[in-house]
């Protein structure tokens, strides 16, 4: 006889909504003895819990979470997209404004890579973005050596193995070239890792710059290297098909219509697309 799961959330994604960490983190946070529930240590992330039981993680209690958020950063080159890079060097929340909450990315651009990279305060939301099954078209403007033919991008178009990993078909147009280099604007709806310089490499061309432009229906529009701006919370739910909060506090997991919009460096407004030169 099968029987009913338990009430509540799992444990780690209350903390994920919190703001305080990514599922992951929460998870490490509870195996390291940080986290207790109604004034209790617990040692395993395999719990649920409900809006009465009391939360605290580092002696801290874990309050309602906030209203989830979106902000669009332009990510410049030189910057790596971890929280700590063991080699030392700068990562994207070393520079990002010091008002921001804390926030999370989703995905990742690597070292070299520039150009649009969500940024969120809420699990749940870079988990949903990440998936493979959300299906979000995201499109890079790339700079290649070479000069590539139409024809001879068929092979990205039509898929390819590369060391024995398959990646999926990419949208490839060839836009311009410009002296030694080409520009190439690409699509794809998966995220391995450098996918798109290992697929160049594949068929000769070598990649020497790479701009992701838009993630799903989110665009870059005019920020410039190092900006954010966040998105308006009736956008991030109207596209996230997230409910409407309610106009009074609730219980945990609710939030309220009331609570303030905070803004970084300037307004938040409708961004366009940009032409890469």
């Amino acid at each position: 006889m099968t029987q009913n799961p338990p009430p509540g959330d799992r444990i780690a994604k209350v903390i994920a909504r919190a703001g305080l960490a990514s599922r992951r983190e929460a998870e490490q946070m509870i195996l390291q003895g940080r986290v207790s529930v109604n004034g209790k240590k617990i040692d395993s992330p395999a719990l649920n819990v409900t809006e009465s039981d009391k939360i605290t993680v580092d002696g801290k209690v874990v309050g309602t979470p906030d209203e989830p958020r979106i902000w669009l950063y332009h990510k410049p080159v030189g910057l790596v997209t971890t929280t700590k890079d063991e080699q030392g060097r700068p990562t994207i929340f070393d520079k990002l404004p010091p008002e921001l909450p804390r926030v999370m990315s989703v995905g990742r651009l690597d070292l070299n890579s520039e150009g649009l990279l969500l940024l969120t305060n809420d699990g749940g939301i870079k988990r949903k973005l990440e998936l493979p099954s959300t299906g979000w078209l995201r499109k890079y403007r790339v700079r290649v050596k070479g000069q590539p033919t139409d024809e001879s991008l068929d092979p990205l178009r039509k898929g390819l193995v590369i060391d024995g990993e398959t990646f999926q078909p990419m949208i490839v147009s060839l836009d311009r070239q410009q002296g030694a280099n080409a520009w190439l604007t690409v699509g794809l709806r998966e995220g391995k890792n450098r996918e798109i310089r290992r697929a160049m490499a594949d068929i000769g061309l070598t990649v020497n710059r790479l701009i992701r432009v838009s993630y799903g229906p989110f665009q870059l529009g005019q920020i410039k290297p190092g900006e954010v701006e966040e998105l308006r919370r009736k956008v991030v739910r109207d596209q996230l098909g997230l409910d409407k909060p309610s106009e009074t506090k609730g219980k945990r997991g609710k939030t309220t219509a009331k609570s303030k919009v905070e803004t970084v460096r300037r307004k938040p407004r409708p961004v366009r697309g940009k032409k890469t030169p």
